[in-house]
């Protein structure tokens, strides 16, 4: 390959890989042509691409950016898989590694936080930066709606109690002194 055309495709790489923060590195060798363009049409629907790269180039296309860690997972042949969370797309790879028994995980990362092929699994559980907001406001909620249930729970007994006493006076019953 000559080096413009290195050159272009290692901007190319840039460009593409340059807003990542994380990605997961696959190796889909042995991997039937017809299994592997199922896998990307079911994983393009889900906004998830795959892009089989050159080691070489896109070591050099990395170098200095937040996916830089990755580099010691790059070795033989290599695909990058990327959508809107290495999370998401682990629990995609994972349901697929089901059907494509070939598909191997070479690793991933997350936030500057690399996950060898072993911790792939327990990557695709962690929760995604949505679900994990979530969680946390839950979390900063949960005291406030037990204070706000607590300071209206005796106004509430006593709504029942005036309810009570205004139902047994509409029936013309007597109502007797407690105790």
């Amino acid at each position: 390959m000559s080096k413009p055309v290195k050159n272009l495709i290692t901007d190319t790489y840039r460009r593409k890989f340059a807003d990542m923060e994380g990605t997961v590195l696959i190796d889909i060798r042995g991997v039937e042509a017809n299994d592997v363009n199922r896998l990307r049409a079911a994983l393009a629907q889900k906004q998830i691409k795959i892009t089989v790269v050159k080691n070489s180039l896109v070591k050099k296309a990395i170098e200095g950016t937040a996916l830089a860690n990755l580099e010691r997972l790059i070795d033989g042949p290599s695909a990058m898989v990327y959508g809107d969370s290495p999370v998401i797309v682990a629990r995609e790879l994972v349901i697929w590694a089901k059907q494509i028994e070939q598909l191997d995980f070479k690793g991933a990362l997350m936030e500057g936080t690399v996950f060898g092929p072993e911790q792939f699994d327990a990557l695709s559980k962690y929760p995604t930066r949505a679900e994990a907001r979530a969680q946390a406001v839950q979390i900063i909620l949960s005291p406030a709606q037990n204070l706000v249930g607590s300071i209206l729970s005796p106004g509430r007994k006593i709504g029942a109690l005036v309810k009570a006493i205004e139902e047994k006076l509409e029936k013309g019953e007597e109502i007797k002194k407690a105790g």
